[in-house]
């Protein structure tokens, strides 16, 4: 039995939750659930992250405090996690008093500490370089792509001004060593592989303070009451003033949790896993588990983005398809830390082909044949009846693998291996044919076939509980059994051979999974004359966004055909236009544009677009439809 701490990053107050934090969070809840399904006791953590300059700006703009503007978006992740029922053990806000004394006294304590080679571990400096108000962070010239933002493409501007720093350099060698002695440390490999690549350039001090004069909603240091703390430090610490730790102590009020296993976005890997690895050592603490960073959710090869207009909204799901069905697409659909694209396409697949199909049918069958053939009651069985039935190889084999794939955070395969032993279940029914041993009247056999079956369903039902909880507790309470994890009396799950009671009354209910339809376009009737109107709400399927030429070149034996690097907001995308013989290559970059981002990615020459401009055409002439510098990229077009 292991102790089990999971964490999921805790979410900037500047949006509503899209399917990317859902899906850490949904991943989170289920390996929580997993280890306590295998009797480790776990801890789940997740919360939100309130300071910096864009929280400021926005309560600004919207003439209301800062904390005011924290407490409205905060609410809207705890009611979000609610409604996707996931049961975090805590929800942890950077703007609570808890967090904030703790932040404070590693602040005194590591500003007070020197390395040992003597040097104060935070120091005061004057510092010019370029700041993004976007991203919060400071750019070295190297670091910015084409003058801006390396991170979301946006532009710089230079700043001198004095701040502290970090003496985060002095730790890179000792990080590397570890990262390489521990392989588990950074998941998976190839985002370790991504860190080691990133440590093999000399590794910058990290500026932890911002002047008031510029931001003055943080948390004030310690020891210069002119300054707060930069967003990253004080978020990450996070983790451990959730669970208690006294820096005066060096102990935490939740001693049996630490170290953590942090579920992360691949967008935030560096601060985990090079920020907050050189702060833990700094403040004489064990590093975290392992560092998991998941993918991507893209639409249509695309990453989802605010600016494009292509974010998919958990609540919008669950709401059309139910908690369950979104909560186990999630967790099914998206690989092993690789990104992943949605279609609702592939939702209703995997929602017919496994709930609907496997999962929904295999109860409906058990339910009517043991109403038929067994009096509506579970049928009678003995313990070593289970233990002899082929499905008692299965089971151990099944523990094995789910044991394996929770230990490398490969959850998709784990929900595979389960279904697969669902879908067993119905082989079994098809071989043993209860059915005809009810013609034959050879009750003995028939009693053991449903119940072996039956049992076999709660035994898949308790593996699927961390998934789909809803759904399974359901499934027990047809065959009139309670998935309480609590009733097992502190046995591991998938010890327990004999889950139902012959002789208990089972409880017909609704269809568990009815399948879906995709809803098709109304056809046109014949008596309706055809017009070339579209509808209003056809042409609001189309998004229209300003962008930014930022390249442009010629398509090699295509003389009509340009390629183009264009900026929309914080994406990078590639169109491309017939536009060669209007315009030279050079005089489209910097120039703004209107791009449609929703249409189906196209191969053009074996060059792929994603996204098509907007252009005017009189006779031969064709000017390229532009806005003023003055629009930012990103902006909706309406």
């Amino acid at each position: 039995m292991s102790d089990f701490y999971i964490t999921t990053p805790i979410y900037y107050v500047n949006d509503e939750p899209h399917i990317g934090h859902a899906y850490c969070t949904v991943l989170a809840d289920v390996l929580a659930g997993y280890h306590r399904l295998l009797g480790n006791p776990s801890y789940f953590l997740t919360g939100t992250d309130e300071h910096g300059q864009k929280v400021q700006e926005s309560a600004d703009k919207n003439n209301i405090t800062a904390q005011e503007h924290c407490d409205i978006y905060s609410k809207r992740f705890e009611d979000a996690w609610k409604e996707l029922n996931i049961k975090n053990d805590d929800f942890i806000r950077t703007t609570e008093e808890r967090h904030k004394k703790v932040v404070q006294d590693i602040l005194r304590k590591v500003y007070k500490s020197k390395n040992e080679d003597g040097q104060p571990l935070i120091y005061a400096a004057d510092y010019e370089g370029w700041y993004c108000k976007y991203e919060e962070r400071y750019w070295t010239e190297k670091d910015l792509v084409e003058g801006n933002c390396p991170d979301c493409g946006r532009p710089v501007q230079k700043l001198f001004e004095k701040n502290y720093f970090f003496r985060m350099s002095y730790y890179q060698k000792w990080l590397i060593d570890y990262i390489n002695d521990n392989p588990e440390f950074i998941q998976p490999d190839f985002r370790k592989n991504e860190v080691l690549g990133f440590l093999k350039q000399p590794l910058s001090d990290l500026c932890i303070s911002r002047p008031k004069s510029r931001l003055s909603w943080g948390i004030e240091l310690p020891f210069d009451d002119d300054y707060v703390c930069y967003v990253w430090f004080d978020a990450l610490i996070n983790y451990i003033s959730a669970i208690g730790y006294d820096p005066k102590t060096g102990k935490f009020d939740k001693d049996q949790w630490w170290p953590a296993v942090h579920m992360i976005g691949k967008d935030i890997l560096t601060t985990h896993a090079v920020y907050w690895p050189c702060m833990l050592k700094a403040i004489g603490l064990e590093l975290p588990k392992t560092i998991f960073a998941t993918g991507w959710w893209l639409m249509e090869g695309a990453k989802m983005s605010k600016s494009v207009g292509n974010i998919v909204k958990p609540l919008d799901l669950k709401d059309k398809y139910g908690v369950d069905p979104f909560r186990f697409y999630v967790i099914r659909e998206m690989t092993h830390g690789q990104d992943s694209s949605f279609s609702e396409e592939s939702f209703i697949k995997r929602y017919n082909s496994e709930l609907a199909n496997d999962l929904g049918n295999l109860l409906s069958r058990i339910m009517k044949m043991i109403g038929s053939y067994c009096e509506g009651k579970i049928p009678s069985a003995t313990e070593q009846d289970v233990k002899d039935s082929e499905f008692a190889a299965s089971r151990e084999k099944l523990s094995q693998s789910l044991a394996d794939d929770l230990g490398k955070f490969k959850l998709n395969s784990a929900a595979d291996d389960i279904m697969a032993f669902v879908r067993s279940i119905n082989r079994y029914i098809e071989n043993k044919k209860p059915w005809e041993l009810a013609k034959k009247g050879e009750t003995d056999k028939l009693n053991i076939v449903l119940f072996n079956a039956a049992n076999s369903l709660i035994h898949a039902a308790y593996l699927l509980k961390p998934i789909i909880p809803e759904k399974t507790n359901e499934i027990g309470k047809q065959l009139g059994y309670d998935l309480d994890i609590d009733n097992i009396d502190g046995k591991r799950v998938l010890d327990i051979p004999l889950h139902l009671k012959p002789g208990t009354p089972i409880q017909k209910g609704d269809n568990l999974f009815p399948r879906l339809q995709k809803q098709k376009p109304k056809p046109e009737s014949k008596d309706e004359p055809k017009t070339d109107y579209v509808t209003y709400d056809d042409f609001k399927k189309l998004k229209f966004r300003v962008a930014e030429v930022i390249e442009a070149e010629k398509i090699e034996g295509a003389d009509k055909l340009l390629k183009l690097q264009i900026q929309i907001g914080k994406e990078k995308r590639q169109i491309v236009a017939g536009i060669a013989k209007h315009y030279e290559a050079d005089d489209l970059i910097g120039k703004k544009i209107i791009v449609i981002v929703n249409l189906e990615p196209a191969n053009i020459r074996g060059v792929e677009s994603n996204g098509m401009l907007l252009a005017a055409s009189k006779g031969k002439e064709l000017v390229v439809v532009s806005v003023d510098n003055d629009i930012d990229s990103g902006a909706k077009i309406s």
